[in-house]
């Protein structure tokens, strides 16, 4: 199985030094473990960074598109690239997100298990996830986060999202949303199949959380959930939420 992991950036130059010798090696390592059955690529997917994000990017062996800033326009574009190179599944990570071990063996043995839409196999999933700030707020975070994820069956985008090239195509990709895209196609997939929602976790920056304050954070998210599913334009919400990465 061919699996590009797709990172979406926009001044990601200090993460990507941290990121991408960590992807290296456990592409390499989990190549090395399946006798190469399993292979991968990392695709940086960028919306016009000011920093050295791309140098870093091309310096690793990336894969490098570029475009317009925004997080549809840019996972679409990565995978585009991705699918192109004659990628077979697609996992999505943010420049803040760390893969547990193993995270790509699981990933293709979750979606060898049957990726066809129309025999209703996995088409996809994620994992579940924890912050890395080690403070009791964000461990029961944690916890609810991941409660909301196995009672919807709908993760987000810091939670790895990965998905069967033929699903990603069978739905047309994501939205070309500014936000929410993560939202709406985990909800579009379930349609596919039950998506797959493993263990992990996934390690994600607790960044825009210390930044704003959790409680406004959360407040704000949930605020925008509830806009979004009243009928309220993605584009429109986008507005609070400048951070978008």
């Amino acid at each position: 199985m061919r699996l590009s992991i797709i990172v979406p950036t926009l001044d990601e130059e200090d993460n990507l030094r941290a990121l991408l010798p960590e992807l290296a090696k456990e592409l390499t390592r989990a190549e090395a473990d399946t006798g190469g059955a399993l292979r991968g690529r990392v695709v940086i997917s960028d919306g016009g960074s000011e920093d050295r994000t791309r140098q870093v990017a091309l310096e690793a062996g990336c894969l490098l598109v570029e475009g317009e800033a925004g997080r549809g326009p840019q996972l679409n574009r990565g995978a585009e690239a991705a699918l192109a190179d004659g990628a077979q599944a697609l996992l999505f990570l943010h420049a803040d997100t760390r893969l547990p071990a193993g995270a790509l063996e699981a990933v293709a043995e979750v979606l060898r298990l049957g990726t066809s839409a129309s025999r209703g196999g996995v088409p996809g999933g994620a994992f579940e996830v924890r912050f890395d700030d080690p403070g009791k707020l964000f461990r029961l975070g944690d916890r609810l986060v991941n409660w909301r994820t196995r009672w919807t069956g709908v993760p987000l985008g810091d939670q790895a999202q990965f998905v069967s090239a033929e699903a990603f195509r069978h739905l047309g990709g994501y939205r070309n949303w500014p936000i929410l895209e993560d939202l709406d196609f985990m909800r579009r997939l379930k349609a596919l199949g039950k998506p797959a929602i493993l263990a992990g976790p996934v390690v994600t920056a607790a960044r825009r959380y210390r930044r704003r304050g959790v409680t406004c954070t959360i407040l704000r998210n949930w605020l925008i959930w509830g806009l979004y599913f009243a009928g309220a334009s993605p584009h429109r919400l986008a507005r609070f939420y400048r951070d978008v990465r």
